[in-house]
């Protein structure tokens, strides 16, 4: 479809330049040869033509004159219009592909995404339906067994609850305004903190920065901590411990989170934020699993943020997820500069 889509552009580029050129050529060639005409004209009335004793020697040599440059200047027309034509059947082809790409990349990621969402749908409700089907069956079946039932079918909506709100969210960051102000960033990573590790030995807060004003959505900015958190206690030990960083540089205040455990592949961590994708699944209990949209929407607030989400790992060693985000003087700065 794109491929068709682009010929058909490059077909219209390539006549737009035709047209132009065309146009453009026979305006120089009707004004160059009215002036080539108009040239040898004044050499006829001009002083020089009396060694000419025979006016119609010198009609002839003039028209003669006339249409050699005529011929000529048609000829180097044709040359530089096949040229240009040339050239310009490459330009547009690399316009049409150059205007076209972007499209055709957000048709695949959305096609992929239905795809991807719909497998994801159809897995709970497949589920929930063969449990239903054979409970429908049993004739014998107990209050306790339908108990069982119940509190099953229960999990899986709830996973499609928390499935269909996540996408919800990812949809909404893709078209709504976000408001930004100024937000200092440790209080509300202390209270995050504490709402994973009441007891606080589980998550150790560490600050090397005095640069803790942010311009964010808080909304957006707790969400993120809390995608980033719940990753990090997902896929390490629960005796380990796991650090929260505030960081900060000339014109960047953050954090980082690091935690122990498997790692990550080296040929993972570039997909580890396309949606829907998870990398070892066998490094989490059954309970632990995902649907693999945390880290996109992660990676989505960040973008919206004009921020920066860097992870490094390895395997059997620490994760580390790094965030940085525009700080408060810098953007006041750039408002001063405009003022």
């Amino acid at each position: 479809m794109f491929h068709s889509a682009t010929l058909k552009l490059t077909a219209w580029y390539m006549a737009i330049l035709i047209v132009i050129s065309l146009l453009f050529s026979t305006i120089i060639y009707s004004t160059a040869s009215n002036e080539v005409g108009n040239r040898l004209s004044y050499l006829q009335r001009n002083d020089q033509v009396v060694y000419f004793r025979n006016p119609t020697m010198l009609d002839t040599l003039r028209d003669t004159q006339v249409h050699e440059a005529q011929a000529n200047l048609l000829g180097s027309l044709m040359v530089t219009n096949a040229f240009i034509w040339l050239a310009g059947g490459i330009g547009s082809y690399y316009l049409a592909r150059r205007s076209l790409g972007p499209i055709e990349k957000a048709h695949e990621a959305q096609s992929r995404f239905t795809s991807d969402a719909s497998h994801e749908l159809r897995t709970p409700l497949a589920s929930m339906k063969t449990e239903l089907e054979v409970a429908l069956r049993d004739t014998m079946l107990t209050k306790e067994e339908m108990r069982e039932l119940l509190a099953s079918n229960l999990e899986e909506v709830d996973k499609l609850t928390k499935l269909s709100h996540t996408l919800l969210q990812l949809s909404q960051l893709d078209y709504d305004s976000i408001e930004f102000k100024k937000i200092d960033l440790q209080p509300i990573v202390q209270s995050i903190i504490e709402r994973y590790d009441k007891t606080g030995k589980r998550i150790r807060l560490i600050s090397h920065t005095s640069l803790h004003s942010i311009q964010a959505n808080q909304s957006n900015l707790e969400e993120l901590l809390t995608i980033l958190l719940d990753n990090a206690l997902k896929y390490s030990p629960r005796d380990s411990l796991i650090d929260v960083t505030l960081i900060g540089q000339k014109h960047m205040a953050g954090f980082a989170i690091t935690n122990q455990g498997e790692g990550i592949a080296p040929e993972a961590l570039p997909h580890i934020f396309n949606r829907f994708y998870r990398a070892d699944t066998s490094r989490t209990s059954h309970d632990n699993k995902g649907y693999g949209l945390g880290l996109s929407l992660a990676k989505k607030i960040v973008e919206l943020h004009n921020g920066e989400l860097t992870v490094s790992s390895a395997l059997k060693s620490a994760t580390t997820f790094r965030v940085l985000l525009p700080n408060f003087k810098q953007d006041q700065a750039k408002k001063d500069t405009r003022l």
